[in-house]
């Protein structure tokens, strides 16, 4: 066992004594279901011996029959209470397993989720986490259990035979070699599925979230495609898996043959010396191919033990990851929402090209401003260092004269709401998502938040109000409906500091109309920074600013930035003069 599994298991060993207790109590009917393997083959053989001769009939009428019932009676009640305590015990780690992954995907930094596909999560969390439960469900307790009753069979079979024993005790370490041999190849082969098979559900995950646009663009075939050439590596890493597995199993019982036939062929020369009996032979034979099932488990744990090394590289990868850093301390009061961006410059992490450039920009509490550009400008990077999403490489973000580091994640977000362009929805009540955060929601805010976005009578259309559940992201409301929901949900938090990517899908009139009210109920009295793509937005603005491959090239109102006919000019005249 090499460093790196030593150390996995001490890891998950961490997680399990907690539940010590059941674990001893397991290792105790374990060796009880053990030692019955012992009795059999002992009953057996002094039945053979005595219970045939006359003078043992009651013997062999009544005592053996009810030994051997009560044997499987107490073995029967060793392997349940172990299987039920190896599976409670199992059941806990899975939770608290999937529990840690769960809770450091919450608090990541955003540049984790560009690496890691949603569908390797969701593989690592559901697939992977399970199977690192199956190793070690299965490892106690073939290890034990299966190690015990080896132990107990070859000192039974040290006890009524020696000689013949040590025949046996020769091929175990030829068994070992063997298993040893293949483990390597397993791990890395179970290292490489378990890769495929994120990829596979990503593509799986992929197809349903896009399946509009999959129709549209006819891409059913291409799908087709991706989803066939996944599967099908999959298979072949299935194939070879099995490949190396199943062939430790038929060279372990060809190992085990010899050994029964070398037996045999000493018994039946001791038998002919007169140092045997026929009771003494079918008891150590008996014995002998019981001991045949225990290894073969022992050799055939290599498979599953591979399978759940591998994933808890994966795992505990996951769950090793680095959390945003949260050094700041928490606000004493509700922020005024002033902002100042200092000197800030900012480069995505594996980009050579800055995304922001000196960023000298200073906001006053309850102002609007409108970021304008074109694609690329750096208005989403700009916004997105409010939040502490990413942090400035150089210069400083300041909240009412405090630098954004000094303040705890938590409570700087507490300061924030955000309405992004693509409207993200849960599937729960349209309470629940209004409320969104608040582990009590108060039924008034979410009534006021809802006349505020203009969803009254949307609500009302509803079969259950507020109580109905929305679908996936909203499914089961329209487009414009779902905008103001989101908008509805920054309503209630009532936050100082507002985050605002307007939507560019096109709505109805109507729609329009009623998001842009909603949106004007929103901004309100807040400090706002909003991604501009509404002339009307624009127009309203205490200052539009104009930002050009990371840089802010132009401030101003909407009249004074048409009049210099500079970059918000030529904006403008492209987008809204037609």
């Amino acid at each position: 066992m090499n460093k790196l599994t030593l150390a996995t298991f001490q890891r998950l060993w961490i997680l399990m004594r907690q539940h010590q207790q059941k674990l001893w109590i397991s290792l105790i009917t374990m060796l009880g279901t053990a030692l019955t393997e012992v009795m059999f083959p002992r009953v057996l053989g002094y039945l053979l011996d005595h219970g045939f001769k006359g003078e043992h009939t009651t013997l062999a009428l009544w005592k053996i029959p009810a030994a051997i019932i009560g044997i499987f009676l107490f073995r029967g009640i060793c392997t349940f209470t172990t299987s039920y305590l190896m599976s409670w015990t199992s059941t806990r780690l899975l939770n608290d397993l999937r529990a840690q992954i769960f809770a450091k995907i919450l608090s990541v930094p955003v540049q984790f989720y560009q690496s890691e596909s949603s569908g390797r999560i969701i593989n690592t969390i559901m697939t992977e986490a399970q199977q690192i439960v199956d190793m070690v469900k299965v490892s106690i307790t073939t290890l034990i259990r299966d190690s015990l009753t080896v132990i107990a069979l070859l000192s039974f079979l040290l006890w009524r035979n020696w000689r013949l024993t040590l025949v046996t005790l020769v091929l175990i370490p030829a068994m070992a070699y063997l298993v040893r041999s293949v483990s390597k190849r397993l791990r890395r082969l179970n290292k490489d599925q378990l890769d495929v098979n994120g990829e596979l559900t990503q593509v799986i995950e992929e197809a349903t979230r896009a399946h509009q646009v999959i129709r549209i663009f006819g891409g059913q075939d291409y799908e087709q495609q991706r989803f066939d050439a996944k599967n099908e590596k999959l298979r072949g890493y299935t194939m070879k898996t099995t490949v190396a597995v199943s062939s430790t199993t038929p060279a372990t019982q060809l190992l085990a043959a010899i050994a029964v036939a070398i037996v045999i062929m000493l018994a039946v020369l001791q038998a002919k010396a007169g140092t045997t009996t026929v009771g003494n032979f079918v008891e150590f034979i008996t014995a002998m191919m019981m001991l045949l099932t225990p290894l073969k488990h022992l050799a055939d744990l290599n498979g599953p033990m591979q399978r759940g090394l591998a994933a808890a590289d994966s795992v505990f990868g996951m769950i090793d990851a680095v959390g945003e850093p949260d050094s700041g301390q928490a606000l004493k009061a509700r922020a005024m929402g002033k902002l100042e961006f200092v000197q800030t410059c900012f480069t995505y992490p594996q980009q050579e090209q800055a995304a922001l450039t000196d960023i000298n920009l200073s906001i006053q509490a309850g102002e609007t401003i409108a970021l304008v550009g074109m694609s690329g400008g750096g208005k989403t990077s700009l916004v997105n260092l409010v939040p502490r999403f990413y942090t400035p490489d150089s210069g400083a973000i300041l909240l009412d004269g405090v630098s954004l580091q000094e303040i705890s994640l938590a409570s700087l977000r507490e300061q924030i709401a955000m309405v992004g362009q693509n409207v993200i929805l849960f599937d729960d009540s349209i309470t629940a998502n209004i409320a969104y955060g608040d582990a009590q929601p108060d039924l008034a805010r979410v009534a006021a938040a809802v006349q505020a976005a203009h969803l009254t009578d949307v609500v009302r259309d509803l079969p259950e109000g507020l109580a109905t559940t929305i679908g996936d992201n909203g499914m089961r409301l329209s487009g414009g409906q779902r905008q103001r929901l989101a908008i509805a949900r920054a309503i209630y938090k009532n936050a100082p500091i507002l985050i605002l990517d307007e939507a560019t899908s096109a709505l109805d009139s109507e729609s329009e109309r009623a998001v842009q009210e909603a949106l004007d109920e929103l901004m309100l009295g807040r400090t706002t920074l909003v991604i501009a793509h509404r002339l009307s937005t624009i127009e309203r603005a205490s200052r539009i600013v104009v930002l050009v491959d990371g840089a802010i090239v132009e401030i101003g109102k909407h009249a004074e930035l048409l009049a210099k006919e500079g970059v918000y000019a030529n904006l403008y005249r492209l987008q809204f003069a037609a």
